[in-house]
């Protein structure tokens, strides 16, 4: 069920132990036949030290109730369907008949008609991006050890390391670590198995490759099974690297350039049904001079011309499948602070949209028949399996109602619209408590949204505003400069100088929100996350219009902040990012402080936390080191706050800070904390 709740009831925002444990949907799986829909629903575990994912059918006709498919304590996730039904997913649960003691990851298929699951595949480097060709062929990325010559081989090399307690990895290429772990001692490289063929040994199709198949890769299979389309990476001069594209031949590992351009980027392929072309993402690379922008395009699997779609079309489209026919893509693109699904004619380019709603649209898949299903969320209502048809958007019965969810919110969701000093028009939600109005204004946190290339259209368990609201707080949500879904000139606004019109057009949207007379103007704290952080720091020295400032895995200098370095390099010259440099201007900081890092953050590694805390420390006067400042540090966390303790701490902390210093309520310290 969701609800706005009626004034004066409980929801399960206003209990942190609620909020934790309440179910999280996930990636939506549909049959080939589209007889069948799973989804994915993540639960804290007994301990709430983690959440583990569980696999639920749901009927696409919306007839039948939700029902759970798996249960284990480490969890499962969906990557596909065999050609029979069966259902495939990862996971690192036991493998019965094995004594490995492996926290490997392996694929296991679920028979369609009910049984137990057994192991397709259980490679030592675990198993990620499956792929399954209609005669059933998979097709799987895993972690070998750069030298092994075979799977035996792999495990011989593992198990020596394991022995002697090595951990050191030696690097010889960037990157060297990717979000929230470190890449090596082994590399992807793609391995093929049949679903239907229990004679077909586990092959290694491309050997070892080193970079080309990093995290970010993704591939997809042609329907006979023959021919693996790739992103493949290549190195570039000072350090940097591009993704290209690439065709496998599966039985013999032959591998053929698709495209390779230095301006541009590829992502994404998908392959048609009749298995002839391959769409994709065209990213054109940034640069100082503007941000590039992104396009699809189609080229024949054998090679050849590449074909341009929609590249006059001025918004940013994510692939999510082709429709039965071949004639058109379905794909998914922000516009104006949400997310529809949209139908993009492959050969005139002409988009249509599908939905009309307020919501942000995931996991877009058409049965064979034509029907539309997906994740359907928006900022005021969490993911959920729906159809989308040409009548509108019909919820189907997921999941919440079996385990009854109650997703009543505390409030209720607006939208402002501002012109900018420039006069472009900026938009912004606003979510707000019931009884906020003229008599009882609320008081306002200014929360600011990361990326920076991205937009506030769905909804977030990591960053939720109705959390402050069942507290009494308004929170105000803008897309400024620099936000997607406004066309390619919003975006250019701000590049290159993240602290002008994006700061900017935060100022103007809290003043506009301020001038409301359900808005106590007197009382604000704003928060940020990542990009977010970034300018959480940047406001603290610019003004002092905020009572508070939460900054959470936040840059701090520009000029040292990325791991990724050369991504920097690329937007904004060293001019531009010591100008934009948040640290050069610390001296200004009088606003109360709470920053909050993981030290698994390898995105904005722990060291930016760490030379922040101590700028502020240093500039303390008071004689017994005393100041209002507060850093809330989690030594096992990374860029995002994932367990259901931590989270809990993570708001409970914030809350407390921002009650202190914009209510005037006495310093509770949060009781897990000690």
């Amino acid at each position: 069920m969701i609800s706005d709740a009626d004034n004066g009831s409980r929801t399960s925002f206003d209990d942190l132990d609620a909020y934790i444990a309440l179910p999280r949907i996930e990636g939506l799986r549909l049959a080939p036949d589209g007889s069948r829909i799973v989804v994915e629903v993540a639960l804290p575990n007994t301990e709430s030290a983690r959440y583990t994912t569980a696999l639920w059918e749901v009927d696409p006709k919306g007839q039948r109730p939700a029902r759970r498919l798996t249960r284990s304590a480490e969890g499962e996730s969906a990557v596909a369907f065999g050609p029979a039904g069966d259902l495939l997913f990862v996971s690192s649960r036991p493998r019965p008949d094995s004594d490995e003691d492996s926290a490997a990851s392996a694929l296991w298929s679920l028979p369609v008609h009910g049984g137990e699951a057994r192991v397709i595949a259980s490679p030592a480097g675990g198993v990620r991006g499956v792929v399954v060709s209609e005669n059933g062929t998979i097709v799987f990325g895993s972690g070998m050890m750069p030298s092994a010559t075979d799977f035996a081989s792999d495990k011989q090399l593992r198990a020596a390391r394991r022995k002697a307690g090595v951990s050191a990895l030696l690097h010889e290429e960037n990157p060297i670590r990717y979000w929230d772990h470190d890449l090596g001692p082994d590399r992807t490289r793609l391995l093929a198995k049949s679903v239907t063929d229990e004679s077909f040994d586990l092959i290694d199709v491309t050997g070892h490759v080193g970079r080309a198949l990093w995290d970010s890769s993704s591939w997809d299979i042609t329907p006979d099974g023959c021919t693996v389309i790739a992103t493949w990476a290549v190195a570039e001069a000072g350090g940097a690297q591009r993704q290209t594209l690439v065709a496998i031949d599966v039985a013999t590992g032959v591998r053929r350039t698709l495209a390779d351009d230095a301006a541009h980027q590829y992502r994404a392929p998908t392959v048609s049904p009749d298995g002839q072309h391959i769409a994709f993402e065209v990213d054109e690379r940034c640069s100082p001079a503007g941000p590039g922008d992104k396009w699809l395009a189609v080229l024949p699997v054998a090679g050849g011309e590449l074909r341009h779609v929609a590249r006059s079309w001025d918004r940013w489209p994510h692939i999510a499948c082709w429709t039965p026919d071949g004639a058109a893509l379905l794909v998914v693109a922000a516009d104006h602070g949400r997310a529809p699904a949209w139908r993009v004619d492959v050969e005139t380019g002409e988009a249509t949209r599908l939905t009309s709603d307020d919501a942000a649209y995931s996991d877009v898949q058409v049965a064979p028949n034509g029907e539309i299903y997906a994740l359907r969320s928006a900022v005021n209502s969490p993911p959920a399996p729906v159809r989308i048809s040409e009548s509108g958007v019909e919820p189907l019965r997921g999941p919440a109602e079996v385990l009854g969810a109650q997703y009543e919110l505390p409030g209720r969701l607006e939208e402002i619209l501002v012109t900018a000093e420039d006069g472009t028009s900026v938009r912004a939600w606003i979510a707000l408590p019931h009884d906020a109005s003229a008599d009882k204004p609320a008081p306002l946190v200014l929360m600011v949204h990361g990326g920076p290339v991205m937009s506030v259209n769905a909804w977030s368990w990591r960053a939720n505003p109705w959390m402050y609201v069942a507290k009494g707080y308004a929170v105000l949500m803008p897309d400024f400069a620099l936000s997607i879904g406004y066309g390619l000139d919003f975006v250019r606004r701000g590049w290159g100088q993240w602290g002008g019109k994006p700061y900017t057009d935060l100022m103007e949207m809290t003043t506009a929100a301020q001038q409301r007379p359900d808005i106590d103007s007197s009382r604000a704290a704003a928060i940020g996350g990542s990009f977010g952080g970034y300018m959480a720091n940047w406001i603290a020295g610019h003004t002092d219009r905020f009572s508070a400032i939460a900054s959470h895995a936040s840059v701090w200098r520009l000029d040292t902040a990325a791991d990724v370095e050369y991504e920097f390099r690329r937007e904004a010259t060293p001019e531009a990012l010591d100008a934009n440099s948040p640290h050069n201007f610390v001296n200004a900081i009088t606003t109360p402080m709470l920053l909050l890092h993981g030290d698994r953050d390898y995105r904005v590694p722990i060291g930016e936390a760490m030379r922040l805390w101590w700028d502020l420390m240093a500039r303390l006067r008071a004689e017994d080191g005393s100041g209002p400042h507060k850093f809330l540090y989690f030594p096992d966390e990374n860029h995002w706050i994932l367990t259901p303790t931590h989270s809990k701490i993570w708001y409970s902390t914030v809350l407390a800070f921002f009650d202190h210093h914009v209510l005037g309520k006495d310093w509770r310290r949060p009781e897990l904390l000690g």
